[in-house]
């Protein structure tokens, strides 16, 4: 199945639609605004800013009526991008206390709706993402701002976009 989601710039899935099935690195000249969304089929990760910029937000299949349900701060969608997932892959996710995998390290391999109460701080400065594709949230409950995070080394929390090393929560991405 191809990776499909249509953009709305009305709230209710009304107004001017453009439907995309591939990335887009800047989508400003299909509409002005993104009020609501219906994910197809495939995973997402959309930008608030174009050439994959400003926040993100992590969207699997379903319906999103208004941008407060993908927890958007604003109606600004200017780039996308589709993920698959590796159906072999299994989730490992190392976080540390310290920059360049230095300090406490903890492993996981299921959600964590708490960083402050697993890992007894909220302050992660390099991950490890062994395996699966995760969203890392601002806050906890899986709340606030979002980071896709792939397969691979984040050095430091700006490598995964992240402004200050505080995290709240984190899951994996499993609806595919």
């Amino acid at each position: 199945m191809f990776p499909q989601i249509i953009f709305y710039e009305d709230k209710n899935f009304q107004g001017r639609s453009y439907e995309c099935d591939a990335d887009c690195p800047d989508m400003h000249q299909h509409f002005s605004r993104c009020n609501s969304i219906q994910v197809e089929s495939g995973c997402w990760v959309l930008y608030e800013r174009p050439n994959y910029g400003g926040y993100q937000y992590v969207l699997t299949r379903g319906e999103y009526p208004e941008y407060q349900c993908w927890m958007g701060y604003n109606d600004t969608i200017r780039s996308c991008r589709n993920f698959i997932y590796n159906s072999g892959s299994t989730y490992r996710l190392r976080i540390y206390e310290r920059p360049d995998f230095q300090g406490q390290m903890m492993e996981f391999s299921d959600d964590c709706e708490s960083v402050q109460g697993r890992f007894r701080s909220r302050d992660i400065y390099s991950c490890n993402v062994v395996g699966g594709y995760w969203t890392m949230y601002e806050h906890p409950n899986y709340r606030g701002r979002q980071y896709f995070m792939q397969p691979g080394e984040y050095r430091k929390f700006s490598d995964w976009g992240a402004t200050c090393a505080t995290t709240g929560s984190f899951r994996r991405v499993t609806d595919f």
